[in-house]
């Protein structure tokens, strides 16, 4: 299974491309502003965390609006990576009203695909000023926190989906699971 790692400048892109090895996928991390047909042979697409603020620099997330349009196989946002997933399909992001640091609870609504096994209650890692604050018609809410509502998203009709939290962190709840559960997307 080949999937690639989206770098958006992350803090953590190198650990979600190491849960992926330890997860014996062949994992390769690339720029966000690799041509998609350099892209032909992936399984699936982690779109990373990173820097460049939703708000006023989403020229900086390079070609993943077209690799969100264009190709057919399981999509995994991860913070910035969640909140463009939202914004390409119709919602809106911006500054929180009360940013997120470190751990925080997170409440899973929807036990879908991503959080199958998973209880209803997790600890998850945080380290975002925007977020998602409406979703499209074509996303539907998986998971909040007590000052983020939509902590976790899905399309209502491709593999995509995004958490605003950072599972590939050790200080997140059942991470690895999370992936492990990504991943059998592919497998389907």
């Amino acid at each position: 299974m080949k999937v690639y790692v989206v770098d958006n400048g992350g803090q953590w892109t190198h650990r979600e491309w190491r849960v992926l090895k330890y997860l014996d996928v062949d994992a390769v991390i690339v720029p966000n502003d690799t041509p998609i047909e350099k892209l032909s042979d992936a399984d699936a697409l982690v779109l990373s965390g990173g820097a460049p603020s939703i708000s006023y620099e989403k020229h900086k997330l390079g070609e993943q609006p077209r690799y969100l349009d264009e190709l057919n196989i399981p999509i995994l946002g991860i913070c910035v990576g969640a909140q463009l997933i939202a914004e390409h399909f119709g919602g809106k992001c911006g500054p929180a009203k009360y940013p997120e640091y470190g751990k925080t609870e997170v409440w899973i609504d929807e036990h879908n695909e991503i959080f199958e096994g998973l209880p209803d209650k997790i600890i998850a890692w945080e380290s975002h000023n925007d977020e998602i604050k409406e979703l499209g018609e074509s996303l539907i809410p998986l998971a909040h926190s007590d000052t983020c509502r939509y902590q976790a998203i899905k399309h209502k009709r491709k593999e995509i989906y995004g958490v605003q939290f950072h599972p590939e962190v050790e200080h997140t709840q059942y991470g690895e699971e999370i992936f492990r559960n990504f991943l059998n997307l592919v497998k389907k």
